[in-house]
């Protein structure tokens, strides 16, 4: 079965956002736990939370990605910033608790000019303090475009944080097809040996999640400017190898493409429809 959804706006509440997943024929989703470009978290509505547990377990969802707010850069020169990002860290997987058994995806962060050495331990001092034996939530670190600052365009970048971390069953990979091919790698010509680099690297066990778009620019931009499905430089062709490719059949697949609901609906329908059952 394709694991297929789309990044959905909790607004009006966490079964909400079951339900209009289901309204799109989608069987997971992303959403963000609090403003993503700020640092406002929602107030825990218990009933609200308990509803959207049981609504994905009676609907057999496949696990859900919560994606923490933009601002949180845990690597950031200032360090009131990485404090605050060690807050809302530690909130968000607290909130997590409540729906265990999915995931929560972060970006590495920038690290503004200081070395990445530097930023790397940072970032993995971060997971660290916060990584729990046992934990009903799986973290996971996203590949990045390499616009600006951003740690995390390598998979050696990756590596570097998850070697620090003391806990790395606790830890993972969430690939982005926009991010991927802006960062260089190319996914679209040499799929398998993109997938080999990284199994070389970091290994394919660490690979829980996939964000499925097509990028507006050429591959090595680092531009991170997401299309449409088949609108883009990636094209419809290299998607649909994607979610058929059988290290990567099994994740758990988000559209992070720029439309709304319906249009998410109709790219959900048109990726079933090429998907090899």
């Amino acid at each position: 079965m394709l694991n297929i959804g789309s990044h959905l706006s909790s607004a009006k509440g966490f079964l909400h956002l079951g339900k209009n997943a289901l309204k799109i024929d989608a069987n997971t989703f992303q959403f963000f736990l609090r403003n993503p470009r700020g640092t406002r978290a929602k107030a825990l509505n218990q009933e609200d939370i308990d509803a959207l547990r049981n609504f994905l377990t009676e609907h057999h969802f496949a696990p859900i990605i919560a994606h923490a707010p933009y601002t949180l850069n845990p690597c950031s020169t200032n360090a009131h910033v990485r404090e605050l990002a060690l807050e809302m860290f530690h909130d968000d997987l607290a909130l997590m608790r409540h729906l265990p058994g999915n995931y929560y995806n972060f970006h590495p962060g920038s690290h503004l000019g200081q070395e990445r050495d530097t930023a790397v331990t940072f970032i993995s001092s971060m997971l660290n303090k916060e990584l729990q034996p046992g934990q009903p939530t799986m973290v996971l670190l996203e590949t990045m475009s390499g616009k600006g600052t951003e740690i995390g365009r390598t998979f050696q970048e990756l590596r570097a944080i998850i070697d620090q971390v003391e806990l790395q069953e606790q830890i993972g990979v969430c690939f982005d097809a926009c991010h991927l091919s802006d960062s260089g790698y190319d996914i679209v010509h040499n799929l398998d040996g993109v997938l080999e680099e990284f199994d070389r690297i970091i290994g394919l066990g660490y690979l829980h999640a996939f964000h499925i778009n097509d990028s507006q620019n050429p591959r090595g931009s680092h531009k991170d400017r997401h299309a449409l499905i088949g609108d883009g430089y990636i094209g419809l062709e290299t998607i649909v190898q994607i979610l058929n490719h059988p290290l990567l059949r099994h994740l758990t697949f988000i559209l992070e493409t720029p439309t709304d609901l319906d249009g998410h609906a109709g790219e959900i329908k048109l990726l079933r429809s090429l998907y090899q059952d």
